[in-house]
């Protein structure tokens, strides 16, 4: 099934887009600023395989947030559907699909949003990123959690403004900058993102490039375990040191705002098989509210 945006491969970890240009060396392209290791993030609002990563995404930051820059830049998944290629040629080809992806990540995602309100295109929302990047880049991150949590667990169908617009608020966007961004310049920076994914040989997502002071590259393709991310840091700086952080569930839901079972777990080094039970013990105390989907739940503080 080959060459289709929303066919992801759950044991490569890819959603793969059609294949483009020639692929160019990295070596060159991307520099580093700031911190001793510059990441360059391909993704898209509605990679079911981005979503797969992050787990090992939020651990990465906390463990070694001193090390490494991310870079969120968004690879245009799902264009339109004037395709027909891998056995999808509309929407509802999708949610069988995603349901299986799901339990194979362990992160809850409903696919019947494409049964109910089917996106048109991954464009709108990247588009929304971008806009947001504009005002604030760490809203912005906020924002493609949010995105991905209102189309993985609450079906909205986030190529609409009214969705979009929603998010925005939820993270605190100042929604007029953020609607007169998202029709003008954000398209730019858009298309530009688009255009570098090209020049890097950007294939599918997520697509990783951490690269060090002197250039050197270390590439990782696809949803992997956490120690491939921790590597490829430790390749280009053998003295990154990983940061000691609090695992207590009070400091993880303030960091961040939304955990999965398998994010608690991954964060907090919680057997996976006891994840659950604990975080309905404090839903049941009334500390946390959970969300639940037909494939896995999400909890939040009250």
């Amino acid at each position: 099934m080959e060459n289709n945006p929303l066919l992801c491969n759950p044991e490569d970890g890819i959603c793969e887009i059609p294949s483009n240009t020639n692929e160019a060396s990295t070596s060159n392209a991307i520099q580093s600023e700031k911190k001793p290791i510059k990441v360059i993030y391909y993704t898209d609002p509605i990679c079911s395989s981005c979503w797969g990563i992050e787990p090992q995404l939020r651990k990465l930051k906390l463990e070694y947030g001193n090390t490494i820059d991310i870079e969120y830049r968004m690879g245009g998944l799902l264009p339109d559907w004037n395709y027909n290629s891998g056995g999808i040629s509309k929407p509802s080809d999708v949610a069988h699909h995603w349901d299986e992806v799901s339990t194979y990540y362990d992160m809850p995602i409903d696919g019947d949003v494409w049964l109910e309100d089917p996106l048109s295109s991954s464009y709108p929302s990247s588009i929304a990123f971008k806009a947001a990047q504009m005002q604030d880049n760490e809203k912005a991150i906020l924002l493609l959690r949010e995105l991905r949590e209102m189309v993985f667990l609450h079906k909205k169908n986030i190529a609409k403004w009214n969705n979009l617009e929603l998010a925005a608020k939820n993270v605190g966007l100042d929604i007029l900058q953020f609607k007169k961004d998202y029709e003008g310049e954000a398209k730019i920076l858009f298309d530009e993102d688009l255009k570098l994914g090209r020049a890097l040989g950007v294939r599918g997502f997520p697509t990783l490039f951490f690269t060090d002071a002197n250039a050197l590259t270390e590439t990782v393709y696809g949803s992997k375990p956490y120690e491939v991310f921790e590597s490829a840091i430790l390749k280009l700086d053998p003295k990154a040191t990983k940061k000691n952080y609090d695992k207590s569930w009070q400091f993880l839901f303030s960091k961040y705002k939304s955990l999965t079972a398998k994010e608690f777990s991954e964060l907090s080094g919680t057997p996976r098989n006891e994840t659950e039970g604990f975080l309905n013990e404090l839903t049941t105390a009334g500390t946390l509210e959970k969300w639940t989907t037909k494939n896995g739940s999400i909890w939040r503080l009250k």
